[in-house]
C-alpha cells in the first residue's frame, strides 16, 4: 500500500511545507503549523486547472469579444453600491464577518429578491437546518416560490444539485462548512476549504452561476481558512461594527468588478439590515456639541463622501509608559502625530494617555484625517472648544507641514449639505480648487497654523 501523502500547513495564512517548522514561513506566527493529507487530485496537478479554457490554444487580447452583462440587483442599495452596482453574473463572492453581526440575515433577503425578479435561487446550509431557515426567512419576509433550500455539506452533491436546478444565485453558508469527500481532512481545514473554493469556482464561471460564500472569521477579525481564498474569490465583503451595536458597515477589500475600500450601512432591526443611506447624517446624529476633543472630519471611502466624528481624550498618567489606544484609527498614526505635536508645536504629551475613538463604529486609514486629529488631540490636552460648525482636513508630514489631500471637491460638498460653515483645509487644495463653496474656507500650511484657526 503506498504511504499517504501530507504536508504541513499554517492554520493563519495557509503558507505549505514539506516538514514541521515552529514558525510560519510566510505570515510568521509561532506553532500554527497543522499536518494535512494531500488529495490525490492535488498531487497530481490535475485538482488546480479551473477547466476554463477546455485546452484552447492562446488567444490575442484584441480577439477577445467581451458581452456586457447586465448587473444583478440585490435589493440593498448599500449592498449594490459596496459590489460595484450588483451582482455580476457568474462572479464568486464572499462575505465575512463575527457572529450574529447579519450575514445570514442579508444573505437570506438577497435570496429572496433575486427569486422574485431573476428566477431560481439556492440556498445552501452546512450549520442550520431547512427548517431553521424557514423561520428566519419567515421572520424576515423572505418567502418566495422560488427560493430553495439544501441543507448539505457534501460538495459533490451541491454541485449536482446546482446544475441540476440552473440558479440566478448561489450561497454557501458557509464555505467553511463543505468539503470534498476524496481530501482526507476535515471540514474547515485549509485542504478542504482551498480546494472546495477552487471547485465552487469552477462551477459559478463554467456554469455562469452567480455564487456568494459566506465566511467565518478568526480572533483578529480576518478571515478563517487559507489566504488564498481571498485570492480566488472575485469580492471580498467585511462587515465591521459591534455585532451587540444598531449599526454594521459592510466594507469591500477587494473587488474586481468595481471600487475597494468601499462602504455600505445597514441598521439592524426586526426585520433584519436595514440600507442606511444618508450616512453622514447617522454618523453625527448625537454628536456632542462644545465638548473639547470632538471634531468633524470629511472622508473618503472607496466613492463615497463621509463626515465623521473623531473623538480624542488625553489624561494624565501615573503609569509609564502611557497607553495610546484606538479600536477605529491605526495605533502608529497617532503616535506619529502626538511626535509632530510635541517637536513641532510643542505640546508635550509624553506623559499623557492617549484614547481616540471615530464614532459609529467605523474604522478610517487614509491620511487626511491628519489635521482633525491633531486638533481633537490638543482640544482635549488645552480642555479648549473648538467651533461645532467646522471641519478639518489635511494629510501632515513630519516637518509639521499640511499637505494637500484627493477628492477635495467631493468633501467640500459634502461638508455644505450637512450645513458647516468653515473648512480648514491645506493652501495646496486650496489652489487647486475649481469649485466654489459656499462655506468659509480656511487654508493652513502647518500644523501650528491650524491649530490657531481651530482655537481662534
Amino acid at each position: 500500500m503506498s504511504k499517504r501523502k501530507t504536508a504541513f500547513f499554517c492554520q493563519g495564512c495557509g503558507a505549505e511545507s514539506p516538514r514541521w517548522v515552529g514558525r510560519c514561513p510566510g505570515c510568521g506566527a509561532w506553532n500554527s503549523m497543522v499536518e494535512e493529507p494531500i488529495s490525490v487530485e492535488r498531487t497530481t496537478g490535475k485538482g488546480l486547472a479551473l477547466g476554463l479554457s477546455d485546452g484552447q490554444s492562446p488567444v490575442a487580447i484584441t480577439a477577445i469579444e467581451i458581452e456586457e452583462a447586465p448587473r444583478l440587483r440585490t435589493g440593498s442599495g448599500e449592498l449594490d453600491r459596496v459590489l460595484g452596482s450588483g451582482l455580476l453574473p457568474g462572479s464568486l463572492s464572499i462575505i465575512v464577518g463575527d457572529p450574529g453581526i447579519g450575514k445570514s440575515s442579508l444573505t437570506i433577503k438577497v435570496c429572496a429578491h433575486m427569486a422574485e425578479n431573476y428566477g431560481k435561487t439556492l440556498y445552501v446550509t452546512g450549520e442550520e437546518s431547512a427548517h431553521q431557515i424557514k423561520l428566519r426567512a419567515d421572520r424576515l419576509g423572505a418567502i418566495r416560490d422560488n427560493l430553495f433550500v439544501l441543507s448539505e455539506t457534501n460538495l459533490e452533491v451541491i454541485e449536482q444539485q446546482a446544475l441540476k436546478l440552473k440558479p440566478a444565485l448561489l450561497v454557501i453558508d458557509s464555505v467553511q462548512t463543505v468539503y470534498r469527500p476524496e481530501i482526507q481532512s476535515a471540514p474547515g481545514s485549509i485542504s478542504q476549504v482551498r480546494e472546495s473554493a477552487m471547485q465552487l469556482l469552477r462551477l459559478a464561471k463554467s456554469n455562469q452561476i452567480t455564487t456568494l460564500l459566506v465566511g467565518h472569521v478568526l480572533k483578529d477579525g480576518t478571515l478563517a481558512g487559507p489566504r488564498a481564498l481571498e485570492h480566488i474569490v472575485d469580492t471580498v465583503l467585511y462587515f465591521e461594527g459591534d455585532r451587540h451595536g444598531q449599526y454594521r458597515v459592510l466594507r469591500s477589500v477587494k473587488n474586481r468588478f468595481g471600487a475597494t475600500n468601499e462602504i455600505g450601512l445597514f441598521e439592524m432591526r426586526g426585520e433584519g439590515l436595514v440600507d442606511v443611506p444618508d450616512a453622514s447624517r447617522i454618523f453625527l446624529s448625537e454628536r456632542p456639541l462644545d465638548v473639547p476633543g470632538s471634531i468633524v472630519i470629511p472622508t473618503i471611502e472607496g466613492t463615497r463622501p463621509l463626515l465623521v466624528e473623531v473623538q480624542a481624550l488625553v489624561s494624565s498618567s501615573p503609569f509609564m509608559p502611557p497607553r495610546r489606544t484606538s479600536d477605529s484609527v491605526d495605533n502608529k498614526r497617532i503616535q506619529l502625530l502626538l511626535a509632530v505635536l510635541e517637536k513641532r508645536v510643542g505640546i508635550m504629551l509624553g506623559s499623557s494617555d492617549v484614547y481616540v475613538k471615530v464614532a459609529g463604529g467605523i474604522k478610517i486609514d487614509e491620511p487626511a484625517i491628519d489635521l482633525g486629529l491633531c486638533v481633537a488631540l490638543a482640544s482635549s490636552f488645552r480642555n479648549a472648544k473648538t467651533a461645532s460648525h467646522t471641519v478639518f482636513l489635511g494629510e501632515v508630514g513630519l516637518a509639521g507641514e499640511v499637505r494637500a489631500v484627493t477628492q477635495i471637491e467631493a468633501r467640500i460638498r459634502e461638508a455644505e449639505r450637512m450645513g458647516f460653515k468653515t473648512i480648514v483645509l491645506p493652501q495646496g487644495s486650496l489652489k487647486r480648487l475649481s469649485i466654489r463653496s459656499t462655506a468659509q474656507l480656511v487654508g493652513v500650511q502647518t500644523v501650528r497654523e491650524g491649530l490657531d484657526a481651530a482655537f481662534q
